[in-house]
């Protein structure tokens, strides 16, 4: 294994946090050096440190392997996770070990589940790092691989198949160096243009900036309890929609349509999917609010079905109003869109929605050839022809996924977690969504769940971010032995 390789870019991760913390600490100062000053300036001293120690030994660093490159990006993560929860530690209040492990996790993965019964409590420094984790984690979790990974060609292939799409592969039709710099121009242009936009609709620029780096991460964070329904505004909850909608779109389309001067690069099967279900289902959501949720008005109705749906696709995690108490209906839409979310080349977690379609396709296919057994058909998406290993691959990551979700459920209520509380904080755990239903919904916290079950929903938020096969590879590999 390539120590010296892997421990460079390791610490290039932790160079990051420490940047972000030193910007924690220079809002701190703007603030009259309030009380997230000290654990801010302590957490970045040993971050930079612990970061900046492989430069002093590792003169030249050695290309790395695919199997360095996974073992990396897990180490990566780890210690992001780890040495992000300094802060909150040192800081104290409502941050125990567990929960500020818990926080931490979730703010990288950009998951958006909070332990905090009381967000305003916190100094604007630490609401500052605490959004800056969905910075980190939101544009890290999409380049860190390009990143890290070899230039020879099969070991990309391998990796863009993992995200097995048709949709990928044509939204990036780059070399890679030029992928990473997409990424990061799209992700930027999205943060800048909602923060603008929310600044324009009447948030202050603290609270633009915070949730403008919620929105391009797809994350969740909030600087008010109440989320954006604090706002109490129908245009800061339209600028919301549409900028969460277009932020779990692939990054390469976003990019093609601003370099192409069209929208023809969203004439896709799977765009077309991706905007259909968010009608279809917003308006679902929309009627069983008015039939059963106690909703007079149709407007109110429309809008809340709409921000809570795409909120949930895009894993963002925003809540307008409480849906706790939502009619049966309108949750199993929730609940079905934590599965569904966003598209793949994007910061959305969940299964995605190109997985999801092609796997309607791939049954359909199965349907005709037994109807028909000596016809020759394959999937086709956006008109291309996919290879039965990508479909095959896709079904795979399917049942994969939803056995993650099933142990990790069993092992939750083993925990003393009630039924309802444990399938919808693991649902949204693993799909980096963040609220549930019901206890744990849009204006809920996980304060009250045991510790156990905090660690669980940890893991499965690493999980879900990673997209469960680097984890696993790495894993075997720690258990393998080599000939």
């Amino acid at each position: 294994m390539n120590i010296k390789g892997i421990s460079v870019n390791v610490g290039k991760a932790l160079l990051v946090s420490a940047l972000f913390m030193l910007l924690s600490i220079g809002v701190s100062l703007l603030n009259g050096r309030d009380s997230g000053f000290s654990p801010l300036l302590i957490s970045f001293v040993i971050t930079l440190i612990v970061g900046a120690f492989p430069f002093i030994f590792v003169k030249k660093v050695p290309s790395l392997s695919l199997k360095d490159g996974f073992v990396t990006i897990v180490l990566a993560w780890l210690l992001s996770f780890i040495f992000g929860m300094l802060p909150y530690v040192l800081w104290g209040g409502e941050f125990t070990l567990v929960n500020a492990w818990f926080e931490s996790v979730s703010g990288y993965t950009t998951t958006g589940s909070t332990i905090l019964n009381d967000v305003e409590s916190l100094p604007k420094s630490m609401l500052f790092w605490r959004s800056s984790t969905h910075y980190i984690g939101g544009l890290g979790v999409v380049v860190f691989l390009l990143l890290v990974m070899p230039d020879a060609s099969p070991y990309r292939l391998k990796l863009a198949n993992m995200e097995l799409s048709t949709l990928s592969k044509d939204g990036y039709r780059y070399k890679s160096s030029k992928v990473v710099w997409i990424i990061t121009l799209v992700y930027i242009g999205l943060t800048l243009s909602s923060f603008l936009a929310l600044w324009a609709a009447g948030m202050s620029p603290f609270d633009a900036i915070n949730h403008a780096f919620s929105i391009a991460a797809t994350g969740g964070f909030s600087t008010r309890n109440m989320s954006i329904a604090y706002f109490d505004s129908g245009l800061i909850d339209f600028v919301c929609i549409v900028f969460m909608a277009v932020s779990a779109l692939h990054f390469g389309l976003i990019y093609a349509v601003f370099a192409s001067r069209s929208f023809k690069p969203l004439n896709s099967t799977v765009v077309k999917y991706y905007f259909g279900s968010i009608v279809v289902l917003s308006l679902m959501t929309a009627f069983s609010l008015i039939a059963d949720g106690g909703y007079e008005s149709w407007g109110k109705a429309v809008m809340d079905g709409f921000f809570n749906v795409v909120s949930y696709m895009s894993t963002t995690g925003f809540a307008n109003c409480d849906n706790s108490s939502w009619p049966w209906i309108a949750s199993v839409v929730l609940i079905f869109v934590s599965f569904h979310c966003g598209c793949s080349g994007s910061t959305t977690g969940g299964i995605k929605i190109d997985r999801l379609l092609i796997s309607f396709k791939a049954v359909w296919n199965e349907v005709k050839r037994r109807l028909h057994p000596t016809s020759f058909s394959h999937v086709r998406m956006s008109g291309h022809h996919l290879a039965d290993s990508t479909v095959s691959g896709v079904m795979l990551y399917i049942v994969l996924y939803v056995l993650v979700i099933f142990v990790s459920i069993v092992s939750v209520m083993l925990c003393g977690t009630g039924p309802a509380d444990a399938v919808s904080g693991v649902i949204a755990s693993v799909g980096s969504v963040g609220p549930g239903i019901g206890e744990l919904g849009s204006l809920e916290n996980y304060s009250s769940q045991l510790s156990m079950a905090k660690i669980i929903y940890s893991f499965d938020m690493f999980l879900g971010r990673l997209e469960i096969y680097p984890i696993l590879i790495v894993i075997s590999l720690l258990f393998k032995r080599d000939k």
